[in-house]
């Protein structure tokens, strides 16, 4: 139990120890996006487990480029995690702050999904934690009900080291990367998503979400939106009292501008291809979130006072995710 507790400190870690063997159905998964220094071979590695009548361990790769994605299936007994510190293991894969090492071989119902490699990190630009705030949750961290608890591990960091695809090697020196991760019952029913840290000024990034959250026995649209610049990360939560002025949704944009009594934070997310992921519904996994890896995310941030222009620039790669019935999203 104590150390269910100090986990709330620790976002990063696997959270579900107690639930391992005992059939509750709930799910726990990593996203780490690598992109190489030009831009053009956009990848996301996301290990993770689920527990329930189907329960087992995964690791799903999605080629931005390609605007597909692999879902690898592993035994139960397979995931291994530490309980206390952030490193799990998935068959011969392994996940740390300090970098990945991926070793799987080919699935036989596609003998072209063979992925292997190490890859480095360095310098995450983690989502503070404080003793009130422990990571983007904000004090929703305390509430036990939660139906989807969110983790932002690194905002950004340099890449090094290379994969092997299908035989084709991929370089990731002078890469960046980014760090996030889910965990709780389920994903929401309707939200969307942007993420880019590849703008032509090294260090910015950017990650903004609406989601429509159950709570006790209505729902609210909670959003939860970082602009790291300049060594700075600008929060624009639910909880901090910012707020949306407007937000728009259609098959292939997602604007949102968000504000507080300082600063305005507009976004455009264009989408380019995509492919579909596998995410938790009811008693399985199934494929049901659109990922977009090669999309273009165009920042503007100004002050709000003289609105003074701080920030313009676009992402490129970057990623759009939609999911689910967004009526809730589109209006609180």
């Amino acid at each position: 139990m104590l150390q269910r507790f100090k986990r709330i400190w620790h976002p990063e870690q696997f959270h579900f120890h107690h639930r391992l063997h005992r059939g509750q159905a709930c799910f726990e998964g990593w996203y780490f996006k690598l992109v190489d220094a030009a831009g053009e071979r956009p990848y996301a590695i996301i290990p993770g487990v689920f527990l329930g009548a189907e329960a087992h361990a995964f690791i799903q790769v999605l080629d931005g480029r390609a605007g597909s994605s692999d879902y690898h299936r592993f035994p139960l007994d397979a995931f291994q995690a530490s309980t206390d510190r952030f490193d799990v293991r998935i068959g011969r894969s392994r996940f740390t702050p300090a970098g990945i090492t991926l070793d799987i071989g080919a699935d036989e119902t596609d003998p072209q999904s063979a992925v292997s490699g190490d890859i480095r990190c360095s310098g995450w630009a983690g989502w503070p934690v404080t003793l009130t705030r422990p990571g983007v949750m904000g004090p929703y961290s305390f509430i036990p009900f939660m139906e989807c608890n969110h983790g932002i591990l690194s905002m950004d960091h340099g890449l090094q080291g290379e994969l092997s695809v299908n035989g084709s090697r991929i370089s990731y020196e002078g890469g960046r990367g980014y760090v996030e991760k889910d965990w709780g019952r389920g994903f929401p029913r309707g939200y969307v998503w942007a993420q880019s840290n590849h703008f032509e000024e090294a260090g910015v990034s950017v990650s903004a979400s609406v989601a429509r959250i159950p709570w006790l026995t209505g729902a609210f649209r909670g959003h939860l939106v970082g602009f790291l610049l300049r060594g700075k990360l600008h929060r624009f939560t639910t909880y901090n009292g910012t707020r949306i002025e407007k937000i728009h949704v259609d098959d292939d944009n997602y604007r949102l501008t968000v504000c507080d009594h300082q600063y305005r934070l507009r976004l455009l997310a264009r989408r380019t291809g995509g492919a579909l992921l596998h995410a938790p519904y009811e008693q399985q996994m199934v494929e049901r979130v659109a990922e977009a890896m090669n999309s273009e995310i165009q920042v503007h941030f100004a002050r709000v006072r003289d609105g003074e222009v701080l920030f313009e620039g676009t992402g490129r790669p970057g990623c759009r995710e939609v999911q689910g019935d967004l009526s809730g999203v589109r209006a609180p």
